[in-house]
């Protein structure tokens, strides 16, 4: 139980640091009523019309490729800091031909996400 007491206390700390910041906005928060407010978009100004339209599906599709991208360089930066002490290990050239076909995997997402235009705006 005592290797659990850091968790705990950080996760207790956590709920009350958030409980504590949605109680504050709700007792502090401006109290605004009416009609306009109550309304799904609330923004203060009264709707004239609904507006449909479509959205470029690309807008999603970058972000996506940002979050894959992002979370692979964090990967990459956190093996290459430990990449001597892999070496000691004995895992030294297994785990750098792992890390090899890890980014050609990655390279070949975005070289194929190139090809088809993805990053190119019209």
């Amino acid at each position: 139980m005592e290797s659990y007491f850091g968790f705990v206390v950080l996760v207790s700390l956590a709920a009350i640091t958030a409980g504590g910041m949605v109680a504050l906005s709700h007792w502090l928060g401006p109290r605004r009523g009416g009609r306009i407010h109550e309304m799904p978009f609330e923004c203060g100004v009264e709707p004239r019309e609904i507006v449909k339209g479509r959205f470029s599906v690309k807008f999603f599709v970058v972000a996506l490729l940002f979050v894959l991208f992002d979370i692979e360089l964090i990967f990459l930066f956190s093996w290459s800091v430990i990449y001597r002490e892999l070496i000691n290990q004995g895992l030294g050239l297994f785990g750098f031909m792992e890390m090899l076909v890890f980014l050609l995997v990655v390279l070949s997402g975005l070289f194929y996400s190139v090809k088809k235009g993805v990053l190119q705006w019209k």
